[in-house]
Formats: structure tokens, C-alpha cells, sequence
């Protein structure tokens, strides 16, 4: 798919993953959305790319604020690619502690609404706008890039609500990919392991922990490697369905 003059939202588009795919595809010949709640990283990045991004505040999990997100997006073009890679705070807790008390029911649902019905929510709306464009030469009108993680297949102590949550998000992937495949919109879905992020605030310390625990490359993985992959699954037709890890063979062991 050449995005040439298309139109592309990403959420979570201010953080480490979405602002490196921001400028793949500002530099593919796309216009993108910035759709975040981080309007000080969000603005910077608007100040570095342009005319190209325009910055909309945006909460995953209100139907309103995807909506007017949505349609900012397709008042720049065609809606061609929806990028999901928003973040969020998790539970990072086992779910009974050494006191014997679990973390409640109100941080699961929290976690879950974040992660997995937020995803759900910018698919279905992102698709529903997809669906309007006039298809391609290929028969395609779009593809949506959701996030996983590869906690949602092995999810290391501490991690109950957010692999639940990205699991969901692994489960979800193909049948929304057939359900949209009559109209020429692709669902695909990257799970990365472990990335030096601006999610850790000391990347020395993060990258001597658990760079050596990846296989190959023995480091943590670059928010462009992200990036790269995921321009290459809207520009590649053929990719559709899959959950493609981004891990370096990684396999988080429990001891």
C-alpha cells in the first residue's frame, strides 16, 4: 500500500514506540495524527515533523475522543493506517502479596479497559472510517497495527492484568482480521518484548538488566525496530492476520 498522501492515526503516538512511528510514516508520505494524552512530548514532535502530524488529545477508552481522533485523522487524507501502541499503568504486582492481600478487582478492570477494550475501541472505530475510503488498485482500503506484548503468551510474575489484557488484544487479531477482510481492511498485530523506552527512567540501568536476557541480539530492542516493522505491515498487502513477536527469541524464564 503506498501511503502517499494517505492519512494515519497512532495512539500513543507521543511515546517511544508511536513517536518512531509517526516519523516512518511522515517519511513514507503519510500525514499522521498524534493522538495521545501527552501534550508537552506530543507538541515537541509536532514542532519536529511540521505540516505533516497534527496533535489530538485523545483518551483510548472514551468513544468520544477516539471519534473526534478518527475524524481529525480522515480530515487529512484518506484513513489508511491505524497504529494502536498506547501505554498505560499496569498492576506490576503478584496477585496475592506477602501480606496475603491481592491488588483488587478495580486495578484489573482498569488495566483491561486500558489496554484491550481501548485497543477494541480505536479498531472498530478506525475501521468503521476505513470503510468509507475508496479501495485501491489492490482492493485495499486499510490496515490497523495493534500492540501486544509478549507477556500476553508467557507473562512474567506480576503481570495477571496486563497479560490478560494483551492476550485479549493476541485473541482478538485474526477474527477481526476476517471480519474485515470483505472490505479490504488488514488487522495485524506486533508483540515486543522487552524495548529501551522512555518508560524507564534510568535506560543505563534498564538496558544492563534485561538487555542480557535476550538471546540475539543481547540488548533491549529500539522503538525504530517497532517502527520499521510496522511501516513495513502497512506497506506490505500480504500481511494480514498474524502477531508477529519483536523479542529477539526472548522467553521470559520464572524462577
Amino acid at each position: 500500500m503506498d501511503l502517499t498522501g494517505a492519512a494515519a492515526i497512532v495512539t500513543g503516538g507521543a511515546g517511544g514506540f508511536g513517536a518512531a512511528t509517526v516519523r516512518r510514516l511522515v517519511g513514507a508520505g503519510a500525514k499522521v495524527v498524534i493522538a495521545d494524552l501527552a501534550e508537552e512530548r506530543a507538541q515537541a514532535l509536532s514542532e519536529e515533523l511540521g505540516d505533516a502530524v497534527r496533535f489530538q488529545r485523545t483518551d483510548v477508552t472514551s468513544e468520544e475522543s477516539v471519534a473526534s481522533a478518527v475524524a481529525a485523522a480522515a480530515g487529512l487524507g484518506p484513513l489508511r493506517v491505524a497504529v494502536v501502541v498506547h501505554g498505560g499503568p499496569a498492576a506490576g504486582a503478584r496477585l496475592v502479596n506477602r501480606e496475603g492481600k491481592s491488588y483488587g478487582l478495580d486495578v484489573f478492570k482498569r488495566t483491561v479497559d486500558i489496554f484491550l477494550t481501548g485497543t477494541f475501541n480505536v479498531l472498530a472505530q478506525a475501521a468503521e472510517q476505513m470503510a468509507t475510503n475508496e479501495p485501491l488498485d489492490s482492493g485495499q482500503r486499510g490496515v490497523v497495527i495493534t500492540t501486544a506484548s509478549i507477556a500476553g503468551f508467557e507473562g512474567a510474575p506480576g503481570q495477571t492484568d496486563y497479560s490478560a489484557a494483551k492476550g485479549g488484544v493476541i485473541g482478538m487479531n485474526l477474527t477481526a482480521a476476517r471480519d474485515l477482510a470483505p472490505l479490504g481492511i488488514r488487522v495485524m498485530c506486533i508483540a515486543p518484548g522487552t524495548f529501551l523506552t522512555n518508560a524507564y527512567s534510568d535506560p543505563v540501568a534498564a538496558e544492563e538488566r534485561f538487555g542480557p536476557m535476550v538471546p540475539n541480539p543481547k540488548r533491549m530492542g529500539r522503538p525504530d525496530e517497532y517502527a520499521r516493522l510496522a511501516l513495513e505491515i502497512a506497506q506490505n498487502d500480504f500481511l494480514n492476520g498474524e502477531v508477529i513477536r519483536l523479542d529477539g527469541a526472548l522467553r521470559f524464564n520464572v524462577r
